[in-house]
């Protein structure tokens, strides 16, 4: 139940940056909370969902949005340094009760991995999408990644036969990795367009071909008939303006911040 509040809150805040009214807070808070769970329960085929066999999690998200109307001053202001820690722990939490769940009945290792990262990313990926915005698993710091390790190590100790040592060591590699990712802003690298400049020797090499190429005729019947021959120098200056050396565009893996800067987040590529 406490990594359902923690979600519901995180659902309330974007609401409110997006400006809902207290229906939209109630949505994004539900979709936030048990919208992995969700996600996981139907992908594994279980019937019902487990919020319609204990409806107490729609009241602890109805409970969690009527208090955030009533002191939303106050979770504001833990928006910026209790709320990501509580993130991080609800995340770690989800990652192993959805794993477990999908190793209870019986499925791979990898798909209970997947189903770890189900429970734990898929609702506020729908959150994300709900409020127009980019998922925040897919273009920020270290999220999905954090679940996938907790999920893994959680899986491997667990086949092993030592379910308590996997669900202490998935919570502290989950959180280990969510918290050095808020604290030192860790993110993946992400593709970008980058401006490649050719060297100087290369350009004016290749200019100089290309112009002594178009000054010389390439057939002597094709010479004017009235004997008059067609300046060289112009040939040259023509082939050479036409042929001026461009920057390229390339796409190269580079950091987060670097990325930023060579290519703004407003800005469309042609």
């Amino acid at each position: 139940m406490a990594g359902t509040v923690v979600f519901a809150l995180s659902g309330i805040l974007l609401a409110c940056r997006s400006r809902m009214d207290p229906i939209g807070m109630l949505v994004l808070a539900a979709v936030t909370a048990v919208g992995g769970g969700t996600l996981r329960d139907l992908v594994l085929g279980v019937a019902p969902v487990f919020w319609i066999r204990d409806p107490t999690y729609l009241w602890v998200i109805l409970a969690t949005v009527l208090c955030a109307l009533v002191g939303f001053h106050y979770i504001h202001r833990l928006n910026r340094v209790v709320l990501p820690v509580a993130d991080a722990f609800g995340l770690a939490l989800f990652v192993i009760i959805g794993a477990n769940k999908a190793m209870l009945l019986g499925t791979s290792g990898v798909v209970a991995v997947l189903m770890g990262l189900f429970t734990g990313v898929a609702g506020g990926m729908i959150r994300d999408v709900l409020a127009r915005r980019v998922p925040m698993v897919l273009c920020r710091e270290v999220y999905a990644t954090a679940a996938i390790a907790g999920g893994v190590v959680f899986v491997a100790l667990a086949s092993l036969g030592a379910p308590r040592l996997g669900i202490l060591l998935s919570l502290v590699t989950t959180l280990g990795l969510r918290l050095a990712a808020i604290r030192w802003q860790l993110a993946l690298p992400v593709l970008a367009w980058v401006v490649i400049e050719p060297s100087p020797g290369q350009s004016a090499s290749s200019r100089t071909a290309d112009a002594d190429a178009a000054a010389e005729p390439a057939d002597p019947a094709a010479m004017p008939a009235d004997g008059i021959d067609t300046p060289l120098t112009s040939s040259r200056e023509t082939a050479t303006s036409a042929d001026v050396a461009r920057p390229k565009m390339r796409v190269r893996m580079v950091s987060r911040s670097k990325a930023a800067r060579l290519w703004p987040e407003d800005e469309d590529i042609d």
